[in-house]
């Protein structure tokens, strides 16, 4: 038998998010208000927990020796710097300059990496289609090496041109592609919400 508990609540919360928006009534605001502070802790303890699991796991792989000790440990001790950066007596947490600098110091040159790394992998994917002769994946090639012609930094009247051709591919096709991909992710997150509000399964189609 079907529980309607979570889909309930669910009903219950949206509703009185959407009356708060829609009424002005002082005692409904502090009814969200303390709802909403409700579903950040929730969220809030669900990370935690995540780090956790995160820690311990990771914990038990060095211990037992198996996976990959070294990234293990590495995630230990970023795990540990974290928390006593943002949780020693004094700091001002998430706002702390220590743990900024972290972030600045440490994850954004290696999101940098990342993301340099990326065009590489892209270039050597765009090979692999091409080889492959596969009608699709060379059109999407072709799109994206006439892309990067258009957004090339040049000066005169052919970067001008070449401007206004960018420009306009980026307001005409590209931006109604997205715009039918939204209202396609719109229907589909109605149809999802409403099933799940009525409680419709595919064991009742």
């Amino acid at each position: 038998m079907r529980r309607p508990s979570v889909p309930a609540l669910v009903v219950l919360v949206g509703g009185l998010l959407l009356a708060d928006f829609l009424i002005v009534n002082e005692s409904l605001g502090q009814l969200a208000s303390i709802v909403v502070d409700l579903a950040i802790l929730v969220a809030a303890g669900a990370a935690l927990a995540a780090v956790a699991s995160l820690g311990l796991r990771r914990s038990m792989d060095l211990w037992r020796r198996r996976g990959d000790p070294l990234g293990a440990g590495f995630v230990l001790v970023g795990i540990a710097i974290i928390l006593v950066a943002g949780l020693r007596p004094g700091s001002e947490g998430a706002a702390d300059p220590a743990v900024r600098w972290i972030l600045v110091a440490l994850l954004i040159p290696i999101g940098a990496t990342l993301f340099g790394l990326l065009f590489v992998f892209t270039l050597l994917a765009a090979r692999r289609s091409v080889a492959s002769r596969d009608r699709a994946a060379t059109l999407l090639v072709a799109v994206a090496f006439l892309t990067l012609l258009l957004l090339l930094p040049l000066g005169g009247d052919a970067g001008a041109w070449l401007g206004g051709a960018a420009r306009w591919a980026l307001e005409v096709p590209i931006a109604a592609v997205f715009r039918g991909l939204l209202v396609g992710i719109a229907i589909l997150a109605a149809v999802f919400a409403a099933r799940t509000m009525l409680g419709i399964g595919p064991r009742d189609e």
